[in-house]
């Protein structure tokens, strides 16, 4: 793959040569001399079918997880977020010490690896939200909470310029990853003042099936607001938000 200079940028194939613009800028790349049959019926490119699927697999267990996590993720994801998702699920998958290559999948491999999964990598949790908070994940009741002590948000929040208040959001997740099918529960706090006056104790009791037999997920992140003329509007850059796995619970 190969970057395109000068004045003018092409798109469309010339040739063997294909054109096309990138997040990384204007690219060029060639055409391959193997065939998708010989990729899928040469024994010689069996390793490459056995990557193939479980790249596929990987490929949907984080489109899954990002459905799930849809209502939040609108704000808070940046925009190479599905494509590093991606990469934490095949490690995921390769954590699969039951199936053979090939056959490796989530639900058998190790799925505590996507903990502290930041889904915008320009705004961490852990660089956003300095008040220490306690996750639970009850698989029995299908309890899925944070409790955050009582906390100054002058001094436990950093927020961007610009912003005036914030809210905390959470959200409990259970995602058959088999059946690609999920269960999610949203919860949050009123949007509060960046202020020094200490917050209340706050616990966003999120709840899906109890005795669920698949992966469980919470989320918790921060989202920026600002008052004007007494109205509470987001900020229109998202950049800022943030949203992170804090606790993962496998089978």
């Amino acid at each position: 793959m190969a970057k395109q200079k000068g004045i003018l940028k092409l798109e469309g194939t010339i040739g063997d040569i294909t054109f096309y613009k990138s997040q990384d800028g204007f690219l060029a790349k060639g055409k391959s001399a193997i065939s998708g049959e010989r990729i899928a019926n040469d024994p010689r490119f069996q390793r490459t079918r056995e990557n193939g699927a479980e790249f596929g697999n990987a490929g949907k267990a984080g489109k899954i997880l990002r459905t799930a996590l849809r209502a939040l993720l609108l704000n808070t994801s940046d925009n190479r977020m599905a494509s590093r998702l991606l990469a934490m699920m095949v490690k995921v998958i390769q954590a699969d010490a039951t199936n053979p290559r090939g056959q490796r999948n989530v639900i058998d491999g190790e799925a505590e690896l996507l903990k502290d999964f930041d889904f915008n990598k320009n705004s961490k949790l852990g660089t956003t939200l300095f008040a220490p908070y306690v996750p639970t994940i009850d698989r029995v009741t299908g309890a899925i909470s944070v409790n955050i002590p009582s906390f100054i948000p002058g001094n436990m929040v950093a927020a961007p310029s610009g912003a005036t208040h914030f809210k905390i959001v959470s959200a409990g997740a259970e995602i058959d990853f088999e059946n690609e099918t999920y269960a999610v529960d949203t919860q949050e706090t009123a949007i509060l003042p960046l202020d020094n006056v200490a917050t209340a104790v706050i616990n966003l009791a999120n709840a899906v099936t109890p005795n669920s037999t698949s992966p469980l997920f919470l989320a918790l992140g921060v989202m920026f607001y600002q008052e004007v003329n007494g109205g509470q509007y987001s900020l229109k850059n998202s950049a800022y938000n943030s949203l992170s796995l804090v606790d993962v619970q496998g089978l």
